[in-house]
């Protein structure tokens, strides 16, 4: 056995994910308390578009809910909305947690959460934290976890109805992601059930309807003098948000046209992952199903980067599901030093170079490994 083999034979890759976990929940939370406490109009401002101007609207449910939490408990809008992310992120990362704490960790699978649209792209791109996307998340681990257990009982389905039901109240996004539910049922019961879909389908499509229907712009003209009475005020933000997305989109074709690279390079490396799980075939044309129903949010918004941002979560979340299952909290697969080891491994040292922004550039050479060497030196010459 050589010295590198000695040496690859003792990492973990359970561990390891262990330590992201912890690294990116603590990251995600501490710069979520920051955009709030700053008054982010983008971020904090998402949460708080509300029903009290205008009636009904798209993601107004969040607002309303935080205005009566307020005029119950005289708390700053801030903090409560702080305290409502910290909760759904913390339990989202707790449920992943739970997901893969008696599965066999392999190397191959940690390279997805260290893709630049996976964890790391939390990490890399701090315009990914705090957001609504969260809640869905947090509802597909927990969906995960509990049919990876066998838990999933009829009751505990309707409430996961309800649950989308209102997630999609909070934010639209979550009609786009529902083939991912979808697909996990499948593939855990190996089994087509049409009226068992139509529940989930409906759950996301009637207030979807109701919104497109009844639905008004999210700053009737009264929001910001509204929350500036509550103690928020923004001068930037969603609720500032008159661009028109496609043109925008159009205009900065150039930057646009290097999301397809990116995506490109995530494509290969799901196919390099699919090329040892079993049931390839299926899974290739449902994940391809899955980013065909979400096409109208890449021609709706210009947010790109964020869309194959939560596509690559719910890979992951997905994938985990496929693990071995083992009696032990740190079983991972021993690693053999192959041709199979080196790929992934250029995989990793790429996803680590390369990053995928929110939206406007779609690939830069500034990853973690530029924003840990270079972003502070680089800040420090400012400084100086």
């Amino acid at each position: 056995m050589t010295a590198l083999e000695k040496i690859i034979s003792r990492f973990n890759s359970k561990i390891f994910i262990y330590f992201l976990i912890a690294i990116t929940a603590l990251y995600t939370l501490g710069f979520t308390f920051l955009h709030n406490i700053h008054s982010d109009g983008y971020i904090l401002g998402d949460w708080l578009v509300n029903y009290q101007d205008g009636g009904f609207k798209r993601r107004g449910l969040s607002g309303s809910f935080f205005f009566i939490l307020q005029d119950l408990t005289g708390l700053k809008l801030n903090i409560l909305v702080y305290c409502f992310q910290f909760i759904i992120i913390s339990l989202f990362f707790y449920y992943y947690f739970k997901l893969i704490q008696y599965k066999e960790a392999t190397f191959l699978y940690l390279s997805l959460l260290m893709s630049s649209i996976g964890f790391v792209g939390l990490l890399n791109c701090v315009d990914y934290v705090g957001k609504k996307e969260f809640i869905i998340f947090l509802l597909f681990a927990v969906f995960a976890y509990l049919i990876d257990n066998n838990k999933l009982t009829k009751v505990k389905e309707w409430g996961f109805c309800l649950a989308l039901f209102i997630s999609t109240l909070f934010h639209e996004v979550t009609l786009f992601f529902i083939p991912y539910f979808l697909i996990a049922l499948y593939l855990k019961t190996k089994k087509i059930e049409a009226v068992r879909y139509l529940k989930y389908i409906l759950a996301v499509l009637i207030p979807v309807v109701l919104l497109l229907l009844f639905g008004k712009e999210i700053n009737e003209g009264q929001s910001l003098s509204i929350l500036k009475e509550r103690g928020v005020i923004f001068t930037r933000g969603i609720f500032f948000w008159n661009i028109d997305e496609r043109q925008y989109i159009l205009e900065h074709i150039k930057e646009y046209r290097l999301y397809f690279l990116s995506l490109g390079i995530s494509i290969a490396h799901l196919a390099f992952y699919l090329k040892y799980i079993a049931e390839r075939k299926i899974i290739y044309i449902l994940l391809i199903g899955a980013f065909l129903f979400s096409l109208p949010l890449f021609y709706l918004a210009i947010d790109w980067g964020r869309w194959m941002y939560i596509h690559m979560i719910f890979i992951i979340i997905l994938f985990a599901l496929f693990l071995k299952k083992s009696d032990s909290e740190y079983a991972s697969e021993i690693i053999i030093v192959n041709k199979k080891f080196y790929i992934t491994l250029l995989i990793i040292i790429f996803s680590l170079i390369y990053r995928v922004e929110m939206s406007g550039r779609g690939f830069t050479f500034e990853g973690l490994f530029y924003r840990i060497c270079l972003a502070p030196l680089e800040l420090l010459n400012k400084m100086l």
